[in-house]
C-alpha cells in the first residue's frame, strides 16, 4: 500500500512538472511572437513608422502611444541566430549581436488624445542589437548600440 502511494505521488509530481514546463514554453512562444510583431520588418522604410505601428497595433496596453519602437530589417532566422551562438552575453540576462543590423528607429513626435493617433519620425540606422533570449528565441528588444568595448 505504501509503495502504491509513493508511486501515485511520483506520477502526480511528474505530471505537475510537465504541465508547468508546457506552460513556460507557451509563455516564451507568446513573448517570441510579440517580439516578431513589434520588432521584425525586413522591408520597412523610415517613412513607414506611423503605418506599421498602427497596423500592428503597437502601443502600451492599447491605451498609450509608445515613445519609441525599433524595427530590425532582417528575417527572423537571422535575429534568432543572435540567441543561438552568434551573440555574446551582455550585462544581466541580455545578448548582444556581434554583427550589425539595419534598423528603423521610430520616435514619437506627437500624439492625439483620441484613437491613439500617434505620429512617429523614423531614422535608418546600422547598429548592433541588444536582446533578451529564452530557449534560443528573442523575446525582448532592449537597445541598440553602434560600438561595443571588447
Amino acid at each position: 500500500m505504501r509503495i502504491q502511494f509513493v508511486c501515485l505521488l511520483l506520477v502526480l509530481l511528474s505530471a505537475t512538472a510537465l504541465s508547468l514546463d508546457v506552460e513556460k514554453r507557451k509563455s516564451i512562444r507568446r513573448q517570441f511572437e510579440d517580439f516578431k510583431t513589434q520588432h521584425i520588418n525586413e522591408d520597412m522604410t523610415a517613412d513607414e513608422c506611423d503605418a506599421v505601428i498602427r497596423q500592428r497595433k503597437i502601443s502600451f496596453n492599447g491605451k498609450r502611444c509608445k515613445p519609441k519602437n525599433t524595427f530590425i530589417q532582417a528575417n527572423i532566422e537571422t535575429v534568432k541566430s543572435v540567441c543561438a551562438g552568434k551573440g555574446k552575453p551582455y550585462k544581466t540576462n541580455m545578448t548582444r549581436s556581434t554583427e550589425y543590423f539595419d534598423i528603423v528607429f521610430c520616435n514619437l513626435t506627437s500624439r492625439a488624445a483620441k484613437n491613439l493617433k500617434c505620429h512617429y519620425e523614423g531614422n535608418n540606422l546600422r547598429r548592433r542589437i541588444i536582446i533578451k533570449c529564452k530557449n534560443h528565441l528573442p523575446i525582448h528588444y532592449e537597445d541598440d548600440i553602434d560600438y561595443f568595448e571588447n
